[in-house]
């Protein structure tokens, strides 16, 4: 099975001998080496571009293990540019060479070198690509397969069928193409133990891996809840084992600088400004949350939560949780209340306001959704997300209904 990945491939073409260093980022496993090393080099090829103006290693690959020392890497891509052709340096899991700003800076300025690397560790984008790089790192980053990716690949397979396996198994590659349920369970769960949590004991030398062990299943235990760093610790205290909150929230930062995990903030929507503590975690891929908890905890409407926010992250968009303060009368009293909008989404001048409902079987739940939409007072779009299959329509209040298989599988389907 061959993934086309067209929304990535598309955003490293458009950036072709752009000047800046192509850095593609994501979660381990997502697919960024597939996306370089087979995908844009078949591009490549197939428009003229010979073997040997690529350039191309992974030093992950032991054979490498001499080009993580820095100088030994700049001779090497030195003694493989000839002529004034155009060279393409693509280098993969470039975190695991020193200094490997340096390196990538000797190439910016030369005409005929354009470069792309991979990178597992969102800290070096975080610090280095803007200062290190001058300005000059371009960052795409790869998600995991989404939910659409997998309609056109299987187009077989029913809707049911396909929200099924994804909203137990997520859309890692080799997880997808893994047939049977009990290896794909085997597969998500030694690749939690044996990669992602490796990675993160040895880069930060954790040496109570017991906490971060527990931390994480706390986290994925009450994904799309708000909790924060001094929540958390708590929550070990109560179970007889102290820990600071200044290491909760260094474990926190850790999960996020390896793409495990999404922070959402809290935005007061009338305020106009961010609340602040606490926030909502979710999970850029939900089958590594549910194998963290050994499959045992599946509510789908966490999961369904969880889906939609990662997608609208893979759209592009900056997400928030919305918050508006209301007034109600409590007892002939005036009492301040604050209610949630599951999602508030911004895409360039656009702004959307989305509540993810797993069932609205009734006009009472249907109200109850709709709530916190209509004490919004502008004239953005206001949209319900429902798991189950309907028709878009637009109810009297103007909020537009949406079937979760519409707002995953059509990308304009918003717009209508």
């Amino acid at each position: 099975m061959r993934f086309e990945r067209k929304y990535y491939l598309d955003e490293l073409i458009a950036r072709k001998h752009n000047g800046m260093i192509k850095i593609i980022t994501g979660l381990r496993r997502s697919g960024k080496s597939y996306l370089l090393f087979e995908l844009f080099r078949a591009h490549l090829i197939e428009n003229g571009v010979s073997e040997e103006q690529i350039i191309a290693f992974s030093l992950e690959n032991r054979r490498m293990k001499k080009l993580r020392n820095p100088d030994e890497c700049l001779a090497y891509i030195d003694a493989h540019i000839k002529g004034d052709k155009m060279h393409y340096v693509m280098i993969d899991e470039v975190q695991m060479m020193a200094e490997f700003e340096d390196v990538l800076n000797s190439y910016l300025d030369m005409p005929n070198v354009d470069v792309y690397v991979t990178g597992s560790n969102s800290r070096f984008l975080v610090s280095d690509v803007v200062t290190e790089f001058r300005g000059r790192g371009d960052e795409v980053r790869v998600f995991p397969l989404s939910i659409s990716e997998l309609h056109e690949a299987y187009p077989e397979k029913t809707w049911d069928e396909l929200w099924q396996e994804y909203s137990n198994f997520g859309g890692l590659p080799m997880a997808v193409l893994t047939e049977g349920v009990d290896r794909k369970k085997a597969y998500l769960k030694q690749l939690f133990r044996t990669t992602y949590f490796k990675d993160i004991v040895e880069r930060y030398h954790i040496h109570h891996t017991e906490q971060l062990d527990q931390l994480v299943d706390f986290v994925a235990s009450s994904v799309g809840s708000l909790t924060n760093a001094n929540k958390l610790a708590n929550t070990f205290q109560s179970k007889g084992d102290k820990i600071s909150v200044d290491t909760v929230g260094q474990y926190l930062g850790y999960l996020q600088d390896a793409f495990w995990l999404n922070q959402a903030k809290r935005y007061d929507i009338r305020g106009k400004q961010y609340i602040g503590s606490p926030y909502k975690f979710y999970f850029t891929d939900i089958g590594l949350r549910n194998a963290r908890l050994n499959f045992r905890q599946y509510e789908e409407t966490h999961i369904m939560e969880n889906v939609i926010y990662m997608e609208l992250l893979r759209r592009g968009c900056e997400v928030d949780v919305g918050v508006i303060e209301v007034v109600e009368k409590v007892d002939g009293k005036n009492v301040h209340k604050r209610i949630e909008v599951d999602f508030v989404v911004n895409k360039g001048d656009r702004r959307y306001y989305i509540q993810s409902a797993y069932a609205v079987p009734d006009d009472d739940k249907m109200a109850q959704e709709e709530r916190p939409l209509l004490k919004i007072y502008d004239s953005f779009k206001k949209i319900i997300v429902v798991q189950n299959n309907v028709l878009p329509w637009h109810n009297e209040n103007g909020t537009l209904i949406l079937s979760l298989k519409q707002f995953l599988t059509e990308e304009d389907s918003w717009e209508k």
